[in-house]
């Protein structure tokens, strides 16, 4: 199993070695070191060889353990949904359940091995995430930037960071949500004994969602949901707190949820940002997947009925 840390205010400061260390508990620090020399850690998505290295408050720090790292991205030809695309940057649509870039468990057939074999892509995210600007979880469906120059790349980070990029994701959620519109704020860090989950954290970074419900459905609430900020899991942590957690959701919903579905019901549907080079206004939008739009289908009739 591969671990992500996210560096709190009180270990700023400390070297690589010392807070891997210290954070994953059961291997000793020469083993930590060991792993870093063989290139088996990232620091905010960049291999790390120094064990020397100090990190900063929000540092993101990956780390696998024992054998080799992950293997970089090969190109492979496969069909691919491009939405919008020119000589700085694409727009694609990502399928439900494909991995945007190879990570252990997943060196090939990622969305990063499809787009190599389309296009040049920017390094700046190094060999593993070349030209990805952000990222969707496994199981979401949508729309996601891809940068094919470094110059795209910083631009597009810039204007995420500034909240320039406009996210906008279709959700169904279990329960009936009782607010017809609002913001949820909710700072979101690493969940302190499940190492592949996010929680609601008092150490973790600001985010803030903001949702509107489009229908309801008997057990059911449709809603738009817009990212403010990009954390990771971010809105299915948000609603999952509340009390609605997104259907099929299997990391953060109930576990007697209907196992029917693949995976769960949340797609990027829009997104609208001003062309990092060009005086013009891109907006791109995809419908959900046949299986989100079955659902929804069956939902009406039985509402209906």
């Amino acid at each position: 199993m591969d671990y992500d840390f996210t560096v709190g205010p009180e270990q700023g400061g400390l070297r690589l070695d010392v807070f891997l260390a210290g954070a994953l508990g059961e291997f000793s620090r020469s083993e930590v070191q060991a792993g870093i020399a063989a290139g088996r850690t990232r620091v905010n998505g960049a291999t790390a060889f120094k064990k020397s290295l100090v990190l900063s408050p929000g540092d993101r720090v990956e780390f696998v353990p024992g054998g080799a790292p992950p293997l970089a991205g090969a190109p492979e030809a496969f069909p691919l949904d491009i939405r919008y695309e020119d000589q700085w940057l694409l727009v694609v649509n990502k399928p439900a359940g494909m991995v945007v870039h190879p990570a252990p468990g997943h060196s090939g057939g990622t969305l990063v091995n499809g787009l190599l074999a389309y296009s040049s892509l920017s390094d700046l995210g190094g060999e593993f995430r070349p030209g990805i600007v952000h990222r969707l979880d496994k199981d979401t469906s949508g729309l996601l930037m891809v940068a094919k120059t470094n110059s795209c790349h910083l631009r597009l980070s810039e204007m995420l960071k500034a909240r320039e990029v406009e996210r906008v994701y279709l959700a169904l959620l279990l329960g009936k949500l009782p607010q017809a519109r609002g913001r949820i704020r909710g700072p979101i860090g690493r969940h302190p004994r499940q190492r592949k989950s996010m929680a609601i954290s008092e150490r973790g970074k600001d985010a803030l969602t903001d949702f509107k419900v489009l229908r309801y459905f008997p057990g059911y609430t449709l809603v738009q949901a817009g990212l403010l900020t990009g954390r990771t899991h971010q809105i299915r942590v948000h609603f999952s707190h509340l009390g609605w957690p997104v259907v099929g959701d299997r990391l953060y919903g109930p576990r007697h949820q209907d196992k029917k579905y693949a995976g769960h019901m949340l797609h990027a549907r829009t997104l609208r940002f001003d062309h990092p080079f060009l005086p013009k206004k891109i907006q791109v939008t995809a419908e959900p997947p046949q299986e989100f739009l079955q659902l929804l289908r069956e939902l009406n009739r039985a509402a209906e009925g």
